[in-house]
């Protein structure tokens, strides 16, 4: 997410002073519920969605999810280098190439 789009979601949660609210576990509540709603856009079908109503859902979802980082104090890259790491580890390229079994099964 680059800089402008990240101060303008700062600058929204600023300007209706709602920082109280977003605790921790507020925001980790609001993602899964958001996420969710995107969920809902496929409910009924893998193939006939509604692509707008897909962008908006997972727009609230990564705002939410810039929020919690805000309020932790984390770093985006950090984190997800952090897990890509253990994911690579978990599933070696040549052990899982195109299958989706768990890595215990791997």
């Amino acid at each position: 997410m680059n800089d402008q789009t990240i101060a303008r979601i700062r600058q929204f949660t600023e300007d209706r002073d709602w920082d109280k609210f977003h605790s921790p576990a507020n925001l980790a509540k609001s993602i899964s519920i958001e996420a969710n709603e995107l969920l809902e856009c496929f409910q009924w079908s893998d193939i006939d969605y509604d692509l707008q109503h897909v962008k908006e859902e997972l727009a609230d979802v990564l705002v939410y999810c810039r929020d919690l980082l805000d309020k932790l104090g984390l770093d985006e890259d950090e984190i997800v280098n952090m897990k890509m790491d253990q994911n690579e580890a978990k599933y070696p390229a040549e052990k899982a190439r195109g299958k989706s079994d768990k890595y215990s099964k791997l």
